[in-house]
């Protein structure tokens, strides 16, 4: 086979790519030339944690919003490899919600066993992408950080896998130029201890805002403040914490903070947990995806393939409720699609009415629980058109389930609870010490006995 593929980034998207096209080669089948280039200096995207914020040491954006002390925030039993277990991994069942380090070795793990380093390009940044109709190629100009150059490939397919939790979505508020404090984006939040002792006002109900104001209660700051856009989250928080209406302005050179029902407080920080932007500075207006962050993505067949030239596939821009193993599903298919074992339609009317019937649906659904079902079937869906091992999506939707429940129950204890692997069928067993008191994330102590 003379085809050549382009995979940028080698976060879990990518190496989910990486992985699907070394499984076809181990039985047998010819595949094409694949070069992953990935601006950082090792595999695993959002999960490598590094000090910096800002820039990196070449001056390019830094990709990641990693924090020290993340611990999963959903069941590893939704997320599991179904080609590479936990259990395989690790060597023993361990407990539902791993940390940062926990994960990152997980996902290294199955990179390393599949043997694929070769194929990836590491600290090259893709400048830009550009389709040639008439010769039917990509040029992909790259920049080798190290060598400081800049130089030209061509590819017959690219696989953007550069995820979208990196480029912050940041909006203004009156007064925060002159605040007498911190401000910062979720993405630029590193480390809870330095928030110890302080008032912090997290602004969004995201994830992230749910998670950094646990992990800044939990290491001891003085009080958490949430301020929502519509409504707040509405779980039973602790003492410290408040929930208020939005931020309407900081006044001016000081740090009172001023909210829409006219009500005050003085805080020491102010994190901006707004969510993300899909931003791809590197893809013309022809190839480049714009989409809002949701189940349906825009203009993507099968959400995986760009409906405006199905040369050009993405993975892992839909929002999130599966993960790793959705990556997976929608790689193998992809893998298919340019070995020419799934057929794209090459109606684009065809293309954009799956699209539409998948927003549409999407707009159908009533709450949380149905969107988990929604995405579970999606990823059903792919992996029933490939080779990929199924396993059993309503089990994995079932500790979607319980999770929402157990976070009801006790935000600050759902990650002592155990789920059932729908890989293994093995019980989690419960971590050794509860996540409020356990201050050590580290592997080495997460994976100790008792």
């Amino acid at each position: 086979m003379t085809k050549r593929v382009a995979v940028l980034g080698a976060g879990p998207s990518g190496t989910a790519m990486l992985r699907a096209f070394q499984s076809a080669q181990a039985k047998g089948a010819e595949i094409p030339e694949v070069v992953c280039y990935e601006k950082q200096s090792d595999w695993g995207g959002l999960w490598n944690y590094t000090w910096r914020t800002g820039v990196d040491e070449f001056g390019e954006p830094v990709h990641g919003s990693m924090y020290r002390y993340l611990w999963s925030n959903g069941p590893k039993e939704g997320l599991e490899f179904a080609d590479y277990t936990f259990e395989e991994h690790f060597g023993k069942p361990i407990a539902s919600y791993p940390p940062r380090e926990v994960l990152a070795d997980y996902i290294k793990g199955r990179m390393e066993k599949a043997g694929v380093r070769q194929w990836c390009k590491f600290n090259h940044a893709v400048r830009w992408v550009e389709y040639d109709p008439e010769t039917e190629k990509f040029t992909v100009t790259v920049k080798d950080l190290k060598a400081d150059k800049v130089f030209d490939d061509v590819f017959d397919h690219v696989v953007c896998a550069t995820g979208h939790f990196s480029y912050p979505n940041v909006p203004y508020f009156e007064g925060l130029e002159s605040f007498n404090g911190r401000v910062l984006h979720a993405h630029d939040f590193r480390d809870a201890v330095e928030f110890k002792d302080k008032d912090i006002l997290i602004i969004g109900t995201s994830y992230s805002a749910e998670d950094i104001g646990s992990q800044c209660w939990k290491y001891g700051c003085k009080s958490v403040t949430v301020s929502h856009r519509t409504a707040p989250m509405g779980y039973k928080w602790p003492e410290n914490w408040e929930e208020v209406p939005l931020l309407q302005k900081v006044e001016p050179n000081s740090r009172t903070v001023v909210f829409k029902d006219g009500t005050t407080k003085k805080v020491d920080a102010i994190i901006l947990c707004t969510g993300y932007k899909h931003h791809f500075p590197f893809l013309p207006d022809d190839l480049r995806l714009k989409t809002a962050n949701r189940l349906a993505s825009a203009d993507l067949y099968k959400g995986v393939v760009w409906v405006h030239n199905p040369k050009m596939f993405y993975l892992g821009m839909q929002d999130q409720w599966y993960t790793f193993n959705m990556f997976d599903a929608q790689a193998w298919w992809v893998r298919d699609a340019i070995l020419g074992r799934i057929e794209i339609p090459p109606d684009k009317a065809v293309l954009l009415k799956d699209v539409e019937d998948r927003v549409a649906a999407e707009d159908a659904l009533e709450d949380d629980y149905a969107c988990i079902a929604y995405q579970g079937a999606y990823t059903g869906e792919l992996i029933a058109e490939t080779d990929y091992p199924s396993f059993d999506i309503e089990g994995a939707n079932e500790a979607f389930y319980k999770w929402k429940k157990h976070k009801k129950e006790n935000i600050m204890a759902f990650r002592d609870n155990g789920y059932k692997s729908v890989m293994t069928g093995t019980m989690a067993p419960k971590h050794h010490t509860p996540w409020v008191d356990c201050l050590d994330d580290s592997m080495a102590d997460y994976l100790r006995d008792g």
